[in-house]
């Protein structure tokens, strides 16, 4: 499968926001500047309201124009509209997931690569961690922008990370591979091991938060960077995070070069997701797997008779985003008001099951009870199970009863 359309990735957290463009003619996602010709990637993610006009600014300029009043700044933007709050301006009042939208239409408008916005595939939103609370508000952001829930796809920094490691060239992935994000005042290291004996390869990511750094911050990075790497080969360290700004890495930076190549920038997560969106669409062969925090950690199934032939009806599969798959079907009831589930991890034999009943069903003849069961995952190892009662087309109407559960691994 080819793709003409773009993959457009956008790393958002509180603090800022860095947006890459991918097409499948470009060598690379490119990322988007805010000043034409410079390397400003970091958008502030806030937004200010001109004093007394409907008129909004974004970034950079909401800052700058709030210190000298001519408009009123909303900070902490991104954490009001998680918590759906609502903000006062002016004597108004505003959603702050509507500001939000406001935000994301400011980034659409900035002139360049943007242009292209009308052919977006895919619109990728990277975030610290992935939480129902995030998908929702993206979920909102992404319909008020215009683009349907198949075109919106929700990753972590690790899977960004993954996906941008493992799209460098070979040899920057032959041995291991670290990150280092200094993004906050701690410092978070995620190191790539590759099973090269599997097919296709098993990735794995070791995450370690190594607290704060804030004093003598040479000296303890250097420290951190031996405790993670040791004496092992690495082909490519990654350094992303405003920390590590300024001029103050001296002897770690020269015990991170020793026989690796170490890149330091702060676009790695908006063209990993770049990546990301254009692998899982298919558009590239892709030999390796990797089971994150947001995959679902089970199988779920029922058993079912077709044609009478006993078979597993799957209705959630393993591997998969927990955020990003639904399942659903309809089947009619033969004998006892209850359904059996089968519960399997992916890496075992071995599947349980949970039986739900279906209390104060009402009673009708064998097999003229039609029922529809939705899975919808909550977490990745919760399923929240939905049956409802269809009736029998003409022969016995829908008691419209609901019988809810959650199904989780032990």
């Amino acid at each position: 499968m080819s793709s003409e359309g773009a993959f457009l990735g956008i790393d958002i957290s509180a603090k800022s926001t860095v947006v890459s463009l991918y097409k499948a003619d470009m060598a690379e996602p490119s990322t988007v500047s805010t000043v034409l010709g410079e390397e400003c990637y970091s958008i502030p993610t806030t937004v200010a309201k001109r004093v007394g006009m409907s008129q909004w600014f974004f970034g950079d300029e909401a800052i700058k124009r709030s210190r000298t009043k001519e408009a009123v700044l909303v900070e902490d933007l991104f954490t009001l509209a998680l918590k759906k709050e609502m903000v006062f301006i002016d004597d108004s009042s505003y959603e702050a997931q509507d500001l939000l939208v406001i935000f994301f239409n400011k980034i659409f408008s900035i002139p360049g690569p943007m242009a292209a916005m009308d052919s977006i595939d895919k619109l990728i939103i990277c975030v610290e961690q992935v939480s129902l609370e995030i998908m929702e508000l993206m979920n909102y952001v992404a319909s008020k922008l215009g683009f349907s829930s198949k075109q919106l796809m929700l990753i972590d920094r690790n899977e960004c990370f993954y996906y941008y490691a493992l799209s460098q060239k070979p040899e920057l992935f032959l041995y291991k591979v670290a990150l280092f994000d200094y993004s906050g005042s701690n410092v978070v290291s995620c190191v790539l091991n590759r099973n090269q004996s599997t097919r296709p390869q098993l990735i794995t990511l070791d995450v370690a938060n190594h607290g704060d750094i804030i004093d003598n911050r040479d000296e303890l990075f250097e420290k951190i960077v031996t405790d993670t790497i040791g004496n092992e080969l690495y082909s490519a360290v990654y350094l992303v995070g405003d920390g590590f700004d300024g001029d103050w890495m001296k002897s770690s930076l020269t015990k991170l070069c020793k026989g690796r190549k170490v890149f330091l920038g702060k676009n790695l997560y908006s063209k990993g997701a770049c990546y990301a969106g254009y692998i899982k669409e298919g558009n590239r062969d892709w030999p390796f797997i990797f089971i994150g925090d947001n995959d679902l950690k089970m199988n779920l199934s029922i058993k079912i008779l077709d044609n009478n032939v006993m078979k597993f009806y799957t209705l959630i599969d393993a591997g998969q985003s927990w955020y990003d798959v639904k399942g659903e079907c309809e089947v009619i009831l033969d004998g006892e008001p209850e359904i059996e589930f089968f519960i399997q991890r992916p890496e075992s034999r071995e599947a349980h099951t949970e039986v739900l009943e279906l209390t104060d069903m009402p009673k009708r003849e064998n097999r003229t009870t039609r029922l529809r069961i939705e899975a919808s995952p909550v977490s990745d190892v919760a399923v929240s199970i939905a049956i409802t009662d269809l009736g029998f087309g003409e022969i016995s109407a829908a008691s419209g009863k609901k019988w809810e559960h959650i199904i989780s691994i032990k």
